[in-house]
């Protein structure tokens, strides 16, 4: 995800439904990039914060327990997710009139409705397993 929005060390990352913070913690120990993640379970967000801490990255990255339909993406350069599509449609309104123009969002796994990607690659992981990534860069239009 990181690769294909082509993540340098003036980005800010934030990944919503960020689980354990693997996307920022790996875009701030790869790319010394500042990252946000974002999860509803405060369970998950202790676990991201002692894996940032075990990292020692605790001065680039934050997590945060917040419902990602109502974060405040605005100062983000680039918002990873994973998922749901329905949950992704939901998103976008929000994405599309927060994100400054050229910001670039990467799913995994799930497109964003009628929004056509500008990429996208599909690959197998380690398991064997298909994955299939969708990148999107904002161009100023709030799409609904």
């Amino acid at each position: 995800m990181l690769a294909l929005a082509k993540v340098g060390p003036s980005d800010i990352v934030y990944d919503l439904g960020c689980g354990d913070g693997r996307i920022v913690i790996a875009a701030a120990r790869l790319h010394g990039t500042r990252g946000v993640g974002i999860d509803i379970d405060p369970a998950r967000i202790s676990d991201a914060n002692e894996n940032a801490r075990r990292e020692g990255l605790t001065g680039l990255v934050s997590f945060r327990a917040e419902d990602a339909l109502a974060t405040d993406v605005s100062e983000a350069t680039v918002v990873t997710l994973y998922m749901l599509s329905a949950i992704n449609v939901k998103l976008r309104p929000g994405l599309t009139r927060q994100l400054r123009p050229g910001a670039r969002i990467v799913s995994h796994n799930f497109p964003m409705g009628d929004w056509e990607p500008q990429r996208v690659e599909t690959f197998r992981d380690a398991h064997g397993t298909s994955r299939t990534l969708y990148l999107w860069t904002t161009d100023g239009r709030v799409r609904p």
